[in-house]
């Protein structure tokens, strides 16, 4: 069997399910407050679009090929910018805030990461004022100190020069490691050709002292790239968020502008979210004049692991209030009745239709913490009185038949009661 398993993926288990539940309506109650839209993208596109973009190496060693013209998608941000502008969203109020919570595929493999990610993130296209990169590290920071992991993780920030002034810095990070080419390994000799920023990314003690002693990145910037960085520092320092400035944090893409920033988890040093503005990637891709974005994506299963670490206990939102035990043909036909009257009346119900033993059912029963659990045996089908537990106080009465469900409501409280119903709350007439 292990020798047909596909390593590093992941099979998403209940109870990963609820966290990553917990997870998506913690950040959409974020979003909407701040007026962000949800958008989805295709999880396929064709591969000409990727062709302006990456490099050779990094869609030979990152991009999953679906046939000779198609690919799954690697990151949010060219994905939901092309939408923008295929779906002509420019033609709405600007900016446009949007959120996506979708899977995504890359070869690549990190410490935390698999081959495919849900990821969480959003976008905001049209404007440049630094504030609203500010506004998304805010976001951010805020929320992850709200579900508990505050001082578990750290913020680094970098600027990032305009294309003119990133072409003078990579000619000097060239030159910097000319006459130490003899001290790089093979890959690295060979970044230093196709993408020489990653030079500064390396995993290697030596090529790591070496990245320290480069030429800064942030010493290349001119006046609009200069006040862009000094101004979003400006608005963080305002906003109290602690950050580091980190002059090894570089773009992986040339289409990178203004402002890159991480957030790390403290001790491992894994990366939770990456995030970048994007001024120009819109005259790659598409369009006839630059689209300024600034977009942010977590990794779910990051902060999954991280909430278990801390032992964060997630409640369960679907508690019961009653629970049905049965034996034999004639209970379970009076049990599924009385089961779908007690939703109809919002009792939050659940029903064993199966036919193990009773205990092994009263087990079962226990297990869901249910509130009540009625129990029908065919002799109490017949007579119509039921034994009715209550579970919270481990006491038991017996119950007629036509008073059961109303006997339930009021042990549990007409406000307690679950009055939700998507089809009726969220509809409009």
């Amino acid at each position: 069997m292990l020798d047909k398993i596909i390593f590093w993926t992941k099979d998403f288990l209940p109870d990963d399910h609820k966290y990553f539940t917990f997870l998506k309506k913690v950040f959409r109650h974020e979003f909407r407050k701040n007026w962000f839209r949800r958008i989805s993208t295709p999880i396929i596109e064709n591969l000409s679009m990727q062709k302006d973009v990456y490099w050779e190496k990094f869609v030979s060693e990152n991009i999953f090929k679906v046939d000779d013209n198609m690919w799954l998608r690697t990151d949010p941000s060219l994905w939901v910018l092309k939408a923008y502008l295929l779906r002509e969203l420019d033609e709405e109020i600007q900016p446009v805030h949007l959120y996506h919570v979708d899977r995504y595929f890359s070869k690549t493999i990190s410490t935390c990461w698999y081959r495919e990610n849900y990821l969480i993130g959003w976008d905001i296209i049209w404007e440049s004022d630094a504030i609203l990169d500010a506004i998304l590290v805010y976001i951010t920071y805020s929320t992850l100190n709200k579900i508990w992991l505050e001082n578990t993780f750290k913020i680094r920030i970098n600027s990032v020069p305009s294309k003119k002034e990133m072409d003078k810095y990579l000619e000097e990070l060239k030159n910097f490691y000319e006459n130490k080419k003899h001290l790089l390994s093979d890959e690295w000799l060979q970044n230093l050709n196709e993408s020489p920023l990653k030079l500064l990314n390396s995993i290697h003690e030596d090529e790591q002292i070496l990245a320290r002693e480069a030429p800064i990145i942030s010493k290349f910037l001119k006046k609009d790239s200069k006040a862009h960085f000094e101004k979003f520092k400006e608005y963080i320092d305002f906003l109290k968020i602690p950050y580091e400035i980190d002059n090894l944090l570089v773009p992986e893409f040339s289409y990178c502008t203004n402002t890159i920033w991480n957030v790390n988890q403290i001790g491992t040093n894994k990366l939770i979210s990456s995030w970048w503005r994007h001024n120009f990637l819109s005259k790659i891709i598409w369009s006839d004049k630059e689209v300024p974005s600034v977009w942010f994506t977590i990794n779910v299963d990051c902060l999954i692991k991280m909430l278990k670490e801390k032992e964060i206990k997630i409640r369960n939102k679907d508690e019961l209030d009653l629970y049905f035990v049965q034996l034999w043909d004639e209970a379970k036909k009076l049990v599924l009745n009385l089961s779908l009257e007690a939703r109809e009346k919002w009792v939050k119900t659940m029903v064993s239709l199966w036919t193990p033993s009773m205990k092994e059912q009263i087990l079962k029963a226990q297990r869901t913490w249910a509130k009540f659990v009625v129990m029908v045996w065919i002799m109490e089908a017949r007579n119509g009185r039921f034994q009715v537990r209550d579970m919270l106080k481990w006491t038991q009465e017996e119950v007629n038949q036509d008073d059961l469900i109303n006997y339930i409501i009021w042990k549990i409280g007409e406000n307690n009661l679950d009055f939700y119903c998507p089809a009726r709350d969220l509809t409009m007439w």
